[in-house]
């Protein structure tokens, strides 16, 4: 008995311990609506896995609702050789119907069971590959999170105006001081705006309970009469109102200083312009150290990888797994993201 309780006293006095060994410095993880998503979360364990050099045996948690779970059992297996876990999260029955939902509640419930298990939580969407180690991802000292701004505009608020309804409420209801906003600069189309942070790529410290904050502020949000109202007349606002409560979450809860801006080289929105049009390419591999491919390869192009510039070892990686895909989607989705992103129309 005497020698539990000293090492129980030794885990109380050595932060980050547990009786299960030393916390882990990052977890990884995602959440799948659907059965294409599961399989694109697959995609990212072996990205991970394989690209992801000391971050390579990191834990992965990939979330899905109970019944995905049991409707996908098959696929749900293909992810124990990788040693990637596949967990049930929840979903609140009155936000079933709101957009992204799900992937906010369970972004919340990997927070929690990160906490003490963790230093830092990643949150990838699942739409992500990693390509080279993210070591950026590691935060340093006095940082809270690492983030990427959204890729354009969309529903943002340009800097250089007054905000507009959407957004005066969003930071009414939540309560976010003037004194908590800044200019951003869009990835694809350089517009600065007010900040609206891509809720795709998150690097977070579990304690400090952002990602529950966001779960809060959403519930706020699709809750409030007012917001509700404004919804039903822009189903823009409705689609991103996940978005605008991470964006509020994180401008009402951290400090500037508790921020770390990403580089360039994660959350790289490839092919971007092809689908909803941008001002540049993003065409190329070289130094890219994740990416983003939303609904690109659900009818890919025959050679789309010869579009492709870097490396040829990597070129072949994507090739292999994603230029098999097609037409697996949800095509009300495919054609929903077309529609409100930039105006950009499926071909």
């Amino acid at each position: 008995m005497r020698n539990v309780a000293l090492i129980l006293a030794m885990l109380v006095l050595v932060p980050g311990s547990s009786l299960f060994g030393a916390r882990r410095p990052v977890i990884f993880a995602s959440y799948a609506g659907d059965g294409e998503q599961l399989h694109n979360t697959l995609i990212l364990v072996e990205s991970i896995r394989t690209f992801g050099g000391q971050f390579a045996d990191a834990p992965v948690w990939i979330y899905v609702s109970g019944s995905l779970l049991k409707t996908q059992e098959n696929l749900v297996k293909s992810f124990t050789p990788l040693g990637a876990e596949v967990r049930s999260s929840d979903t609140p029955r009155d936000s079933r119907e709101v957009p992204y939902a799900g992937k906010v509640f369970a972004a919340a419930h990997a927070e929690a069971a990160a906490k003490g298990a963790a230093s830092i939580l990643v949150w990838m969407d699942e739409d992500t590959v990693v390509l080279m180690e993210p070591r950026e991802l590691l935060l340093v000292q006095g940082k809270s999170l690492a983030y990427r701004p959204v890729m354009h505009q969309n529903i943002g608020s340009l800097y250089s105006e007054r905000p507009d309804a959407f957004w005066r409420r969003v930071y009414e209801k939540l309560s976010v001081p003037e004194s908590a906003v800044f200019p951003m600069k869009t990835v694809a189309d350089g517009k600065t705006i007010r900040p609206y942070f891509n809720a795709g790529l998150l690097a977070v410290r579990p304690e400090r309970g952002l990602l529950n904050k966001w779960a809060e502020a959403f519930s706020a949000l699709y809750r409030d009469p007012v917001l509700v109202d404004i919804c039903k007349k822009d189903e823009r606002a409705r689609i991103f109102l996940h978005q605008a409560a991470l964006s509020g979450a994180i401008m009402k809860n951290l400090g500037r200083g508790e921020m770390a801006p990403l580089p360039d080289s994660y959350n790289y929105p490839l092919f971007f312009e092809e689908m909803y049009a941008a001002d540049k390419a993003f065409d190329t591999l070289d130094g890219v150290v994740t990416l983003r491919y939303d609904v690109a390869f659900r009818n890919a192009a025959p050679g789309w990888s010869a579009k492709l510039k870097g490396p040829a070892a990597t070129v072949s990686w994507l090739e292999a797994r994603l230029g098999r895909k097609s037409g697996t989607g949800n095509d009300a989705d495919t054609k929903m993201r077309f529609k409100f992103q930039r105006g950009g129309k499926p071909s």
